[in-house]
């Protein structure tokens, strides 16, 4: 059986993550990537092609809201703040994830 890779993450993951590190402020999606990368020790890593079509369907949905700005190295980058709908789109998501990994756990700590 093959080990899953660093990037491999289960479907709609990645959107509650997103979510999650937009929730500590203005963060544009270079920073976002980065931010996840580094919070998880390098385990996930978010591709360009993954993360940017994600943030525009959260965008979209309005859960996520975005406006351009300067970033540190000067140039101008889209940064994303959550709106009040994906802050309860977070609590909802991050509720049924707890719910799923206990369940999940549940099943892997069965003895026979």
């Amino acid at each position: 059986m093959q080990e899953p890779r660093k990037s491999d993450l289960l479907q709609g993951t990645l959107d509650m993550l997103i979510l999650k590190i937009v929730q500590f402020g203005p963060i544009h999606g270079y920073g976002i990537a980065q931010r996840i990368q580094q919070i998880s020790k390098e385990a996930l890593q978010v591709q360009q092609g993954s993360l940017y079509p994600a943030l525009h369907r959260l965008e979209n949905k309005g859960l996520l809201a975005a406006d351009w700005r300067a970033s540190d190295s000067g140039r101008e980058a889209k940064f994303y703040t959550l709106t009040k709908q994906g802050r309860q789109q977070l609590d909802a998501e991050t509720a049924h994830w707890e719910r799923m990994t206990e369940a999940v756990g549940l099943i892997l700590r069965t003895v026979e």
